[in-house]
């Protein structure tokens, strides 16, 4: 089970096809991102530096010729989280080279978790384990027996899922 910070990141840093990313809840609870979430909810303007290293990431990744995807679930109305992301961190993921698209799922289901994940070079699944509140709780590898059960649900999430700069319910 990846528990630190260098666990994660060998798995950001060492795939070599691809990483996706299913996101499921409404809001998280990120202590890192909660000042720029404040100052995003009083009207303050976004930083120039927001989410720099992470999009550097994704430049640095998409450049060597990976790819980075995510499926970010959503329901309307939309949180004050998701109306965030929306205005502050998609546009930049995407700019960097995210394929970066919504799953509105406001009028209908699908056969998906409400577990997020990742997952890399179809190989290794990543569990993001969350408490209601959207805090991190830990992280854990999920069992490779699953692994088809993964890549069903990334692809029913990437083909009902819209590109964000096409989705037309942006906040």
């Amino acid at each position: 089970m990846p528990s630190t910070g260098d666990d994660l990141g060998a798995l950001f840093r060492d795939f070599t096809r691809s990483a996706f990313r299913l996101e499921t809840l409404p809001a998280y609870a990120i202590p890192r991102d909660q000042a720029t979430y404040e100052k995003f909810l009083t009207g303050e303007p976004k930083p120039d530096d927001y989410n720099a290293a992470w999009e550097a990431s994704v430049r640095r990744h998409v450049a060597a010729g990976k790819t980075m995807q995510r499926a970010k679930v959503v329901r309307r109305p939309f949180t004050d989280y998701t109306r965030y992301l929306f205005a502050w961190a998609i546009p930049g993921n995407v700019a960097a080279g995210e394929d970066y698209r919504i799953l509105d799922l406001t009028d209908q289901g699908l056969d998906l978790p409400e577990q997020d994940f990742w997952l890399f070079d179809d190989q290794t699944v990543l569990l993001l384990n969350f408490t209601p509140d959207g805090t991190l709780e830990d992280r854990a590898l999920a069992d490779p027996a699953n692994l088809d059960q993964y890549r069903q649900w990334r692809d029913v999430a990437l083909a009902e899922a819209v590109p964000f700069g096409e989705y037309p319910h942006r906040a």
